[in-house]
């Protein structure tokens, strides 16, 4: 029996942390299971890592904490905590999560511009008259 791992992912201002261990391919996230998050499109798209890992994710289970940020960032944050926890664990999922999602793996570090003083965007400028 192997000893519990803690992971990290990020996704612009969201931020995810999870626990492997294992068991019986059960997914908690903030205390709630897998079924009860958000709506159908993001648990499809968090479960996505759980479909290419097929049965070999049975046999874990992975509690998840995630906060900050919005719907979307949050499930692309959840997702690369699940990928990478399976990937730690089964060194042959690996070249299958890189070969369909590089971001399953690697954090995606791109946040959004802040916005400058007395503008109404980060880059946008007061449109100017010159007759």
């Amino acid at each position: 029996m192997k000893k519990n791992v803690s992971l990290i992912a990020k996704r612009k201002s969201a931020v995810a942390s999870g626990i492997i261990s294992d068991g019986s391919g059960r997914i908690t996230i903030n205390n709630k299971s897998l079924s009860a998050y958000g709506d159908r499109v993001l648990q499809l798209m968090v479960s996505e890592p759980l479909s290419i890992a097929g049965e070999l994710a049975n046999k874990y289970d992975v509690n998840i904490r995630v906060f900050g940020g919005g719907a979307m960032a949050r499930a692309q944050a959840i997702r690369a905590v699940i990928a990478k926890s399976l990937a730690r664990r089964e060194k042959s999922l690996k070249k299958r999560f890189l070969e369909y999602d590089r971001t399953l793996l690697v954090d995606d570090k791109r946040m959004t511009e802040p916005q400058k003083p007395y503008r109404s965007a980060a880059r946008a400028l007061k449109q100017t008259s010159y007759r």
